[in-house]
């Protein structure tokens, strides 16, 4: 099989994902996601229900479809973070910038989207094990990063600390959205109450996990 082939597949599974996503997420919407069928959402889309199970194993992620990117982030952050950059700093630099470009991974998602999850135990319960995921992924890239201080329980600690203030800001953004803030609104108070949470943690984690120098 060429690559241009190999090109072509994959660029129509994409299309398909998003397709489905897409019609998932209008019925979600018009009709809450506990309501909503993968009947109908494989109508919706055009494709069979095996079609939707194969690209969505849970419905879950149907709505919460940057879950993969979610569940990585914190992770990702730390793991990039530039010559010295301690894990905090990289963190709260990632949170800021989410904010800046209003990213859904952050909880910027719209009234409808929050009031949908809100209104589920099924996509409440998943966004906390999402949450869960990323602290585990983020300890598991501070015990890697070397140095006596990675030794036993002190990375499963810091990223205990570090993701639940992820986690905190992430339902801060849910909440003002949920009360009718404007997105912008939200970014300017949330942008403020992040630079205060985390010049909280720096006595204690300010240096923690610095990146080595070349």
């Amino acid at each position: 099989m060429s690559a241009e082939t190999m090109g072509l597949r994959e660029s129509k599974k994409q299309e398909t994902r998003q397709l489905i996503s897409d019609h998932a997420t209008r019925l979600f919407l018009a009709q809450g996601f506990e309501q909503t069928t993968i009947a109908e959402i494989a109508a919706a889309a055009r494709v069979a229900k095996k079609t939707v199970t194969n690209y969505f194993p849970r419905k879950e992620d149907l709505a919460l479809d940057h879950h993969e990117e979610f569940a990585a982030s914190l992770a990702g952050a730390v793991a990039d973070r530039t010559e010295g950059e301690s894990a905090l700093a990289a963190l709260r630099r990632y949170f800021l910038a989410a904010v800046e470009e209003r990213s859904p991974v952050a909880g910027f998602a719209g009234y409808e989207f929050a009031h949908m999850i809100a209104e589920s135990p099924t996509l409440t319960a998943r966004l906390r094990e999402l949450h869960d995921q990323r602290e585990e992924a983020l300890a598991e890239v501070l015990a890697g990063s070397g140095g006596e201080e990675d030794r036993g329980i002190a990375p499963r600690a810091a990223a205990a600390l570090l993701a639940a203030t992820q986690r905190l800001l992430f339902e801060r953004i849910q909440e003002l959205t949920l009360a009718g803030r404007s997105t912008d609104r939200i970014a300017g108070t949330v942008a403020q109450e992040a630079a205060h949470v985390f010049d909280l943690l720096a006595p204690s984690l300010g240096n923690y996990a610095s990146a080595p120098g070349a």
